[in-house]
């Protein structure tokens, strides 16, 4: 998927700013200007817009997690992947949200997406184990709108009088 999509995405369920995007991947030692947001934020078919580096997108990720958890000094800063997968997007999330495999499926169930366990667990083994499965954009299409239904509920919608 898009590093894009999955920052627009997580943008809208947290209901960020782009000042606060900044922010959080200014706590991982990249500074983005507020253009250079503003255009990662835009849609491919907009002019101005800048694809997300996977360089930013892991930090933005690890910054999410400080975000969410805060900042622990017991546990090293996670690494900087070089190619930022969906499983790795995956995973940071899961780590921020601080989701367990009942949650995540659950979060999954919510977006009308059914996955097993098991299924679900493939995306977590390390990239060469035999049971390594790699996570499509649909899975984590779903995810994120499972996710931004937990998180930010619909508000209900009110009702005309008459």
């Amino acid at each position: 998927m898009m590093h894009n999509d999955v920052l627009r995405s997580v943008r809208h369920m947290l209901n960020l700013s782009e000042g606060r995007l900044i922010e959080i991947l200014k706590t991982t030692g990249t500074p983005v200007s507020p253009d250079v947001m503003s255009r990662y934020l835009k849609k491919d078919d907009e002019e101005g817009y800048m694809e997300v580096p996977d360089e930013v997108m892991a930090n933005f990720l690890n910054g999410l997690i400080t975000f969410k958890r805060g900042k622990d000094d017991r546990f090293p800063v996670p690494e900087v992947e070089k190619r930022v997968t969906n499983n790795i997007m995956l995973k940071k999330l899961r780590v921020a949200f601080e989701l367990k495999t009942e949650d995540m499926l659950s979060v999954l169930a919510a977006a009308d997406f059914k996955m097993s366990e098991g299924e679900l667990s493939a995306f977590f083994r390390k990239e060469g184990h035999k049971n390594y499965r790699p996570c499509g954009d649909q899975v984590l299409r779903y995810f994120l709108k499972g996710l931004t239904a937990r998180v930010r509920p619909q508000t209900p919608t009110p009702t005309k009088k008459s």
